[in-house]
């Protein structure tokens, strides 16, 4: 297999290790949700004093500050505060610690009518926020990276398949079989829509292409104790090879899609933002009032 260029591979592993970052943090939020459900938190926290209702004060404090975000995108004058880029990792981590405070103050369990109106308000708009971390990094490189281009993509996926490998004597079929999934990731599913059908043919055409390669190296390491002794780096190189053109061909394929389900979803994550401050509000008033 022919090296990358070191420019070419730095960017990439960068990538993986914000990705990496992002799901260590993302792994801590689902266990200490989980811990919370487990956890017979009614014994030890009350929603109304001490520990639970400072946790609801952090907590719907927090969803208060998801605002600065976009305030800070739109007013120049709030430059002052930081980047964009800072204040969009804050509301990304602002998103998830908010929604669990909450859940914690609750104690997991529903309440009156005006406080289960807060919290399924609250559960929607996470959920949402979830959906569009998720459409944001299918069109952007990396979770905190610039919007890409569908040109850019074809010509970065292009760009790949031209390089081509120096393995072809000992993996025959390797390119044939990557244009093929490749072709299978760009054509779709029918019926399915193309975000998901990319992701499905991406996993599939992955795990042929390596069962594949893995199998013929096990054949030919068998026959060439030259194979043999370079089996492991062989089957790096190929693994790393596949993953680059099939991962470039799957962005290509779900960009569109993905670049259109986010302009939707900026419509419709403002109101139900101002759904959760109405209904917050309300339980506050209700809670303190009342």
């Amino acid at each position: 297999m022919n090296a990358a260029a070191p420019a070419a591979r730095a960017a990439p592993a960068a990538s993986r290790l914000r990705i990496k970052s992002s799901q260590v943090s993302l792994a801590i939020a689902t266990l200490v949700l989980i811990v919370g459900w487990l956890s017979p938190l009614g014994h030890y926290i009350t929603p109304r004093s001490g520990l639970g209702y400072a946790l609801g004060i952090i907590g719907g404090s927090l969803m208060l500050a998801l605002l600065i975000y976009p305030a800070r995108k739109r007013l120049q004058s709030l430059a002052v505060l930081g980047s964009n880029k800072m204040w969009f990792q804050i509301h990304m981590v602002l998103g998830i610690a908010g929604p669990l405070c909450i859940l914690y103050h609750c104690c997991y369990h529903l309440g009156a009518t005006n406080s289960n109106v807060a919290l399924w308000s609250m559960l929607i708009v996470a959920g949402s926020g979830l959906v569009g971390r998720y459409l944001y990094t299918r069109i952007h490189h990396g979770l905190y990276g610039q919007k890409a281009s569908l040109e850019e993509l074809r010509k970065e996926a292009e760009r790949l398949k031209k390089e081509g490998g120096g393995a072809g004597n000992v993996l025959p079929e390797f390119a044939s079989r990557l244009d093929a999934a490749e072709q299978r990731i760009a054509k779709g599913i029918v019926l399915v829509p193309k975000a998901l059908s990319a992701l499905v043919q991406y996993r599939v055409g992955r795990a042929s292409v390596r069962h594949y390669v893995l199998k013929t190296l096990r054949g030919a390491a068998a026959e060439s104790l030259t194979i043999a002794e370079h089996r492991h780096a062989l089957g790096l190189a190929a693994e790393r090879r596949m993953d680059a053109r099939l991962t470039a061909a799957r962005r290509v394929a779900e960009f569109q899609s993905c670049d259109r389900l986010f302009g939707l979803w900026h419509v419709l994550h403002l109101p139900l933002f101002g759904m959760l401050f109405v209904a917050g509000i309300v339980h506050v008033i209700a809670v303190n009032v009342y």
